[in-house]
């Protein structure tokens, strides 16, 4: 077995790009061979110093990759974050502290070029908790039972003078980047798309062997404004009596207004064939259920952690964000990898904006960095926390108030994985 320090953990050069592209199929048990197209595609994700692999004799046996990204906090600013992805180790070279090697340089650089945060979405939840990270957002998908919806299946479009048209592909990259950056702006927790997001999307570059390409389908407003898009699926499933028994899979689903989401909702209830619609990864406190005149239609079949958030810098995390209503808090945040630790005085003011300053004043919480990423974006109770152990009141009512301060009336989401 090769010795830790004999394994070389560096930024790979173009040369070595399709071992570790290998590499990371390894890692996530796809397809180890790749067409040289695919990886010759795949070639637009290599940012210079920021794509790592773990060298074992000449041999990529570990992938890290990490991007630039804006992260969208409560009040509607966006704050620069590292993106990290594509994280892998092959499974002849597990613990033996590779993964810690790469996470530690990415985020000492992000931390040195200014990042506020570092985002991931976690494959499996108790890693990423010892490198500062915590679930800042959870996900939900439902089901929705269309014949028991209550929908009428004589409905043919909107009933709010908007109306829904499907479209093509180069439609989609024309109209979603500019409605995405609508609903990216006002929804805590969403991150940015860039240019490449709706080639994949749409098939005009491809990263794997073969694209199925989806249905796309746009609501237009009474007005003629786009405010709502979604992408989708359907199987080809008939039962015993030839009865169609098929299934709508929702890939993406944007609505910039409630009479977007109804629409789009509705419009996939309608579709000849289908009798069940699967929503894809939704906000955890989505509307869905509700645009149905019968709720229980939509049954949750998933509900987990989604986006991963390690806070950088505390300062500008917590200035970065509105707050519900005024007060103060003194906060002593742990930090193991000495990133972002200290004790930091939040003030919120009556109008929602936020200062933040180290003080040597005593301590009204404390709580770990990853705990506090959790708490960031509004979407987890400090009360429950410090039941769960994982927030520790210095000042009796503390939690209480930090709940009143960082909690918000809608909970964060993330429509993105990365």
């Amino acid at each position: 077995m090769t010795s830790r320090d004999a394994i070389d953990v560096r930024p790979i050069t173009e040369s070595e790009f399709a071992d570790w592209t290998r590499a990371m199929s390894i890692g996530f048990l796809q397809e180890p061979t790749l067409p040289d197209e695919v990886v010759d595609a795949r070639r637009a994700q290599l940012t210079p110093g920021r794509t790592v692999g773990a060298f074992d004799g000449g041999r990529c046996v570990a992938t890290f990759r990490s991007f630039a990204q804006e992260l969208t906090v409560v009040g509607g600013a966006a704050v620069p974050a590292d993106a990290v992805t594509n994280v892998t180790v092959s499974p002849t070279h597990r613990r033996r502290g590779l993964l810690s090697r790469m996470m530690t340089r990415d985020l000492a650089a992000a931390k040195e070029r200014g990042d506020v945060v570092a985002t991931l979405i976690a494959a499996e939840y108790p890693i990423y908790g010892r490198y500062g990270f915590g679930p800042a957002t959870s996900a939900a998908e439902w089901t929705v039972d269309v014949p028991r919806a209550g929908l009428d299946p004589r409905r043919s479009g909107p009933g709010d003078g908007g109306r829904i048209d499907l479209v093509d592909g180069e439609d989609v990259r024309k109209l979603g980047p500019e409605l995405h950056r609508r609903l990216w702006r006002a929804q805590p927790g969403a991150v940015s798309r860039d240019d490449l997001w709706w080639k994949l999307t749409t098939g005009a570059v491809r990263f794997h062997t073969s694209f199925h390409e989806p249905f796309y389908a746009v609501y237009r407003s009474a007005g003629g404004e786009v405010e709502g898009m979604v992408a989708y699926t359907a199987d080809d499933n008939w039962g015993d009596a030839k009865q169609p028994l098929n299934t709508a899979r929702v890939k993406w689903l944007i609505g910039v207004t409630p009479a977007a989401e109804r629409a789009l909702w509705h419009y996939l209830c309608s579709i000849d064939w289908v009798v069940r619609v699967k929503s894809g990864w939704r906000a955890p406190d989505d509307l869905l259920p509700h645009f149905l005149p019968d709720p229980r239609a939509a049954a949750v079949t998933t509900q987990a952690d989604w986006l991963w958030v390690r806070i950088l810098d505390v300062v500008r995390a917590l200035e970065a964000r509105t707050y519900e209503a005024a007060g103060s808090l003194v906060l002593e945040v742990a930090d193991g990898a000495g990133l972002a630790g200290g004790r930091y005085r939040l003030e919120a003011s009556a109008d929602g904006a936020g200062s933040c300053v180290p003080t040597t004043e005593g301590a009204d919480l404390t709580l770990d960095v990853a705990e506090l990423a959790v708490l960031w974006l509004g979407d987890e109770s400090a009360v429950r926390l410090a039941a769960l152990g994982r927030v520790r009141e210095e000042r009796a009512g503390a939690a209480r108030q930090a709940d009143a301060l960082l909690r918000t009336s809608r909970r964060p989401w993330c429509p993105d994985i990365f």
